[in-house]
C-alpha cells in the first residue's frame, strides 16, 4: 500500500450538513477522527471533538477498522444526551456509519477525502 488509507464512498456527504453545523452555534455537532497511536502497534487514538465548546475527547482502540471503532463511538455518544451530529472522513475505520445512526438516531455525515478543513476542529 502507498499509505493512504482505504477510503469508500456511499454515506452522507458534507455538503448535505446544515450550515448552522459549520457556524458553531449549537452544542452537540461532533467531530471524529483516529491517528495512530505511537505508544503500542496496532492501537489507534479515537479523538472526538464537540465544535461549539471545542471539547477534546480521546479512547484508545485496538485496531483501526470498523469493528475496533464502532462500538467505542456508539458507547461514548449513547451517554451524551443532546448529540445532533456527528462528522468524520471516509476512513474505512467508519464504514459502520449505517450501524451508528441507526443504534443513536444521529446523522453521520463524510468529508472529502483528504479535506481536513471540512472538519475545522
Amino acid at each position: 500500500s502507498d499509505g493512504r488509507r482505504q477510503v469508500f464512498v456511499h454515506g452522507r456527504s458534507i455538503e448535505t450538513r446544515p450550515e448552522s453545523v459549520k457556524a458553531r452555534q449549537t452544542f452537540g455537532h461532533f467531530e471524529v477522527d483516529t491517528m495512530q497511536s505511537g505508544k503500542r502497534r496496532g492501537a489507534v487514538l479515537v479523538t472526538i471533538t464537540e465544535r461549539l465548546s471545542r471539547q477534546h475527547i480521546v479512547r484508545q482502540v485496538t485496531g483501526r477498522n470498523s469493528q475496533a471503532v464502532t462500538p467505542v463511538l456508539n458507547r461514548f455518544f449513547q451517554g451524551i444526551k443532546n448529540a445532533k451530529s456527528i462528522t468524520v472522513d471516509r476512513g474505512r475505520e467508519f464504514a459502520k456509519y449505517n450501524e451508528i445512526e441507526q443504534k443513536l438516531g444521529i446523522p453521520v455525515y463524510f468529508a472529502h477525502p483528504y479535506s481536513p478543513e471540512e472538519r475545522g476542529s
